[in-house]
């Protein structure tokens, strides 16, 4: 199990913690609730549920600790159910904390009494909770007991929607049978969740190079392989300005990106490429870019997958008329231009 870092009492502020100390390695602290327990499998009367390993809560100590399950057996539904000022149960915050052995012993107790699906404050089941505290192996058990893989906060995000935006790919791969495309309250997908968190990495990684940043987009970008092959589709668009996440990384100048996409096996990647957002392709928005030869070369890449420069957005602008002025619009525009000449239909 993974540490915890102090000892704040909300959900809220624990998963502060989480992220501001991600890297951080505090030993658990030692108490009556930190013994492992024993496989029992008539005790919930779930024989396939897998038990979290002994020792996962604790760390070696003299001390003679009494077993999770014998502590939270002896609770009445009262104390077991109770919530803090903060709307918060006790499994919320076993779970924020990262307590394996607690977690599993309470959130049995849960599902006995239909609570395992119980929502805090911000309306995130503890499942939720375990995704945005980066708590793979929590994950995995709760999804074991029961819990609702496709359940969502007060804004919309599901387990896969909070994985994919702060880049917790062991989260993502504890999921199964999981809504792929279900969209949150501002219209995103998971993938494009996951893409706006990579874009950022990538950039941060460009202006500053350090390790951190790198990893960072290593994960955004793991995150992104593993919603695809959950079934997440690239032609998806969001609700509010029908990007998908082609249009999101050809913005951001992803070129690594972007390259990853366009050598996915589309069915049709003209279609792909294509695709309008509010009337603007994904070769509008390049040549909307500084441009430079990076913006050159994005240009290129796009055209080779299919992209036509002919196409016309809402305001009956091609991409050429939306290069900016810069060190290689000349060669920018002579590109899409010359193009866009062999894409015209003939008159009759």
């Amino acid at each position: 199990c993974r540490p915890y870092y102090s000892t704040p009492q909300t959900v809220k502020k624990l998963l502060e913690q989480k992220r501001q100390q991600k890297s951080a390695q505090v030993p658990f602290l030692t108490g009556a609730y930190a013994a492992a327990f024993s496989h029992d499998a008539s005790w919930s009367g779930h024989p396939q549920a897998p038990y979290p390993a002994a020792g996962a809560d604790s760390r070696q100590s003299g001390n003679s600790e009494p077993e999770p399950r014998s502590e939270i057996q002896n609770l009445s539904p009262d104390q077991l159910l109770i919530r803090d000022e903060d709307g918060d149960t006790i499994l919320h915050l076993y779970v924020a904390r990262g307590l394996r052995c607690l977690s599993y012993a309470v959130a049995e107790r849960y599902l006995q009494y239909g609570q395992l699906d119980t929502r805090e404050h911000n309306g995130k089941s503890p499942l939720l909770v375990a995704a945005a505290a980066n708590q793979p192996e929590i994950v995995y058990d709760l999804i074991m007991l029961g819990a609702d893989v496709n359940a969502s906060d007060w804004k919309g995000q599901t387990v896969l929607h909070v994985a994919a935006t702060y880049g917790f790919s062991d989260v993502l791969r504890r999921q199964q049978n999981c809504d792929v495309e279900s969209r949150n309250y501002d219209g995103l997908t998971p993938l494009h969740c996951a893409v706006i968190s990579l874009n950022c990495a990538y950039n941060s990684k460009r202006l500053q190079p350090t390790q951190e940043n790198q990893q960072q987009e290593r994960e955004g970008m793991t995150c992104v392989q593993l919603l695809l092959q959950l079934g997440a589709s690239c032609a998806s668009q969001d609700i509010k300005s029908n990007k998908t996440v082609l249009h999101l990384a050809v913005q951001a100048g992803n070129i690594p990106l972007v390259k990853f996409l366009l050598n996915l096996p589309h069915t049709d990647l003209p279609a792909l490429v294509n695709l309008k957002a509010h009337g603007n392709t994904a070769l509008h928005m390049a040549a909307a870019l500084p441009p430079h030869r990076s913006t050159e070369y994005l240009i290129q890449l796009l055209l080779s997958s299919g992209g036509d420069p002919s196409m016309r957005n809402l305001e009956n602008e091609q991409p050429a008329h939306l290069v900016p002025p810069g060190e290689f619009t000349d060669q920018v525009m002579a590109l899409l231009k010359d193009l866009s000449k062999n894409h015209r239909k003939p008159t009759s």
